[in-house]
């Protein structure tokens, strides 16, 4: 009888084990497609040309015969913003999973480089249970937070992964404390 109960209780422990752990996976998951997100929309955002131009507002007449336009920057326009969140996240094909050394918790990092740029891929795990966890992570992120992402990035230029996927949607709460250029 005791053996009996001591096996269930060990069985309940690893049950419960098992659920914080898929828990903490999962948040992982969801703050590195976000902290994701934000990186490849802030550097499309940065490859538009910041001269570019575009009128907003009503093409209405007033009365008064003038009309209420106005020229915004084109790569914080809510039609480009629209057209940036279409597509990114199929970049993250892109990403890798690696473990913090520090936190112990897994991170997401690119390992596909960019124009120019090098990657470091040592300790990245790369694999298509990855990029389609964080796929889908990212569209639902888009598809929840659309208002969110267009109003962050259509005002807001410093510190965006913080603000947004920690403060307003809490997928980051954990993250606070990491530096803004990591994933």
């Amino acid at each position: 009888m005791v053996k009996l109960l001591d096996l269930l209780s060990l069985c309940v422990l690893l049950s419960i084990i098992a659920v914080v752990q898929g828990a903490r996976q999962s948040q992982d998951i969801r703050c590195g497609a976000c902290r994701a997100l934000v990186d490849e929309m802030e550097w499309a955002i940065a490859q538009v040309d910041p001269k570019k131009m575009i009128q907003t507002g009503s093409f209405r007449i007033n009365p008064d015969g003038s009309q209420s336009v106005k020229d915004v920057p084109f790569a914080r326009s809510e039609g480009h913003l629209l057209e940036l969140m279409e597509g990114v996240c199929e970049k993250m094909k892109d990403y890798g999973e690696t473990l913090d050394p520090v936190t112990n918790r897994k991170k997401y990092v690119r390992f596909m480089a960019r124009e120019g740029t090098s990657e470091d891929v040592s300790n990245v795990s790369y694999d298509s249970r990855v990029v389609s966890s964080l796929k889908f992570a990212c569209e639902t992120i888009v598809e929840q937070n659309e208002d969110e992402i267009i109003e962050f990035f259509s005002h807001e230029t410093d510190n965006v992964k913080d603000r947004l996927c920690s403060k307003r949607t809490d997928l980051c709460d954990h993250a606070l404390k990491m530096p803004h250029d990591e994933l």
